[in-house]
């Protein structure tokens, strides 16, 4: 349904009021201000690690996996880790730091496979939690922190950056702070990978409910967005766009809800279902109608 919605573009034609709402509040604040950045955390990614134990494939990646070759989630979503790995050219004993480790997925894989020692930013508490204790006999370290806020004189440099799936929290008045971030925590010869949703058009960034009852103060940039704002400190060399697998991911997510739900439900209640069972497939029904991208 979502899907025919957008194909026929009645999104355009009525109930604009919210969506002007949103986008006005946008642009006259900045919603993703350091000291509303940690509200994410604790409304969305601090939920409870048994609801995402769940969802997710057992590496716990929670964003779009890679699915050519792939019959599974799990296979997605480690050919999405390796596939980031290789566009990083990775090699053992490189550093690398993850902006927005989530629970330490793509850490974890690259210290396995690649040897590699990682330092991961995150602003939820469970998820750091969580993710040391996975990570507990690797080079892998998790520290909570707002990415403006780390490393602020630049004195730690890594060989690789990346940030998979954090960058739909920057926000378009942080764009710019964020690349200062990376560039400065990045030595000269390093590479900055980009893993993001993305919308088709600059300025059209917000939906009201997913804001309101999923992502707070969450942002889609554009790709004129990203290359703007990273021109001044990176050269781009490589864009890949897996809009298409993020709709099999999400169903994947969904089938894997549903059949966890009976174990879940006394924990979080029928209107967390509804909720929920929402919020993913109205966003597979958008990558379906190429609404957003990856």
């Amino acid at each position: 349904m979502i899907t025919r919605i957008l194909r026929a573009r009645l999104d355009e034609q009525v109930g604009r009021a919210g969506w002007l709402w949103a986008s006005l509040k946008a642009r006259l604040t900045n919603l993703q201000s350091p000291q509303r950045a940690w509200q994410v955390g604790e409304v969305h990614y601090d939920l409870g690690n048994d609801l995402y134990e769940a969802m997710l494939d057992p590496s716990m990646a929670y964003s779009c996996g890679y699915w050519p070759e792939s019959q599974t989630l799990a296979q997605a979503q480690e050919a999405k880790l390796d596939l980031i790995c290789q566009k990083l050219q990775l090699q053992p004993g490189m550093t690398l730091l993850d902006i927005g480790c989530s629970w330490g997925s793509l850490m974890l894989f690259a210290a396995r496979h690649y040897r590699v020692q990682c330092l991961g930013l995150t602003v939820s508490k469970a998820q750091a939690q969580l993710g040391a204790d996975k990570a507990r006999d690797w080079p892998v370290r998790f520290e909570l922190a707002d990415y403006r806020q780390f490393n602020p004189d630049g004195h730690q440099r890594f060989d690789r950056i990346a940030s998979v799936g954090m960058f739909e929290h920057v926000g378009h008045k942080n764009y710019r702070a964020f690349f200062d971030m990376a560039r400065r925590c990045l030595r000269d010869d390093g590479l900055l990978l980009l893993h993001t949703i993305g919308k088709n058009r600059a300025g059209a960034a917000i939906d009201p409910w997913i804001e309101k009852y999923i992502f707070p103060n969450g942002s889609l940039p554009s790709a004129s967005e990203i290359a703007l704002y990273s021109e001044d400190h990176f050269v781009m060399e490589d864009w890949h766009n897996l809009g298409e697998d993020y709709d099999k991911t999400l169903m994947a997510w969904h089938e894997r809800f549903e059949a966890a739900w009976p174990a879940l439900k006394d924990r979080y209640g029928e209107r967390f279902c509804r909720m929920w069972r929402y919020y993913l497939l109205c966003c597979a029904g958008t990558f379906r109608a190429l609404d957003n991208q990856l």
